[in-house]
């Protein structure tokens, strides 16, 4: 009897891109095929052995290319080694070797993070524009799109985490907590009123943020939810209205597949 190959099984493991974001927390891996995002991987940034862990995922696919997003150096840099050493070739580096496809508006846009300048292309490309982007990550960020699909800038706050750090470090009796959801609004405890304080506080904050750039760039704006803590306070946060996790990944991996749009397209395009 002739064993067959599932055609679709086999299409999954051809020619797959290994898309890595590392962030200051985690790093994620997504595994694409064309569009189809087919698997998704987090690990610690500051975790070691990343190369044994990257072996793993590239002897079990085919994958022939990696691209890389990076706000630590470090990692990146390590990242980078390993993987010329697993795929015999170099990974592409997000804004050294392929530029992010947008005009970018920051007053010095060499200091943009180029995941902020990701998630600001994917999504207007997925979503359209006028945007509002905001990643609740290691910290909490706000990227603001024009109806022009042009980066006009955003905001940065510390995130649910690190206030929850700084909290504990800067006061004398305050403990240091784990973050979750509160239980009630009104904390009864210290615990529960660190917890309110800070989910409540953050999803108030946000609301307020997004009407008043509603204000500034139209009321018909999307507004996309991302990052690690995204899970945790969307059901406290009224204005986001589109949840979208794999949000950077989804743009490495587009801005992998339109890579031939050349550095000079894009000058031009920045100096418009």
């Amino acid at each position: 009897m002739i064993k067959r190959t599932n055609p679709l099984i086999a299409e999954l493991t051809t020619n797959m891109l290994l898309a890595i974001n590392i962030g200051n927390t985690n790093i994620s891996l997504g595994l694409f095929q064309g569009r189809h995002l087919f698997k998704r991987y987090s690990v610690p940034t500051k975790t070691q052995g990343h190369y044994a862990y990257l072996r793993k995922i590239i002897s079990r696919y085919k994958i022939k290319e990696a691209v890389i997003c990076s706000v630590v150096p470090s990692a990146c840099k390590v990242i980078k080694r390993d993987l010329t050493k697993l795929l015999y070739r170099k990974p592409y580096i997000i804004g050294k070797d392929i530029k992010v496809p947008i005009k970018n508006l920051y007053r010095n846009p060499e200091k943009l993070g180029q995941d902020r300048l990701v998630n600001a292309y994917v999504g207007a490309m997925l979503y359209g524009a006028p945007l509002v982007i905001v990643d609740f990550g290691t910290a909490i960020t706000f990227d603001i799109v024009s109806r022009r699909k042009e980066y006009l800038g955003g905001m940065i706050l510390p995130g649910l985490g690190i206030s929850l750090e700084v909290l504990a470090e800067k006061t004398a009796l305050l403990p240091k907590i784990k973050l979750q959801r509160p239980h009630e609004f009104i904390g009864r405890d210290t615990k529960n009123s660190i917890l309110s304080g800070v989910i409540y506080g953050f999803a108030c904050l946000t609301d307020g943020l997004i009407a008043e750039i509603k204000n500034k760039i139209g009321k018909i704006a999307t507004v996309i939810g991302t990052g690690g803590n995204i899970d945790l306070i969307r059901r406290y946060c009224r204005q986001i209205t589109n949840i979208d996790k794999d949000l950077t990944l989804k743009g490495l991996n587009l801005i992998y597949i339109n890579r031939d749009v050349s550095i000079f397209s894009l000058e031009q395009l920045n100096r418009k």
